[in-house]
């Protein structure tokens, strides 16, 4: 007998976190809003053109918006977690504490202990 068939929606949460960016922008963001340049000065390794590619995909998901600040007489742009970008966090820190839980199921885990 075969599980139970992984909903459409499942498969689209997926597709909206998925990545290596998009998980960790959420949870930098998590802690309130940031201004584009905290953001790619608190991500090592993420190109300008990247961070600016998953902020868009992120906004157009509806996890991010985006709010232009003008702070003087320069204008930033903020980014934020909107009420849904919480719940996907909340989520995404179930399948955290459950992956730690079962850390030793993962064949890249288990490639570690061996070396």
């Amino acid at each position: 007998m075969k599980g139970p068939k992984i909903c459409c929606h499942v498969e689209e949460l997926l597709r909206m976190v998925g990545g290596r960016w998009k998980v960790v922008l959420i949870r930098e963001l998590e802690s309130g809003p940031r201004r584009h340049g905290q953001l790619r000065r608190s991500l090592t390794g993420i190109t300008q053109k990247m961070l600016t590619q998953r902020l868009r995909e992120l906004e157009r998901d509806g996890v991010v918006t985006r709010k232009d600040v003008l702070e003087g007489k320069i204008k930033t742009v903020e980014y934020s977690l909107t009420d849904w970008g919480r719940k996907v966090m909340e989520v995404i820190m179930q399948l955290h504490d459950w992956t730690l839980q079962h850390q030793g199921h993962f064949p890249a885990q288990q490639a570690h202990e061996v070396a």
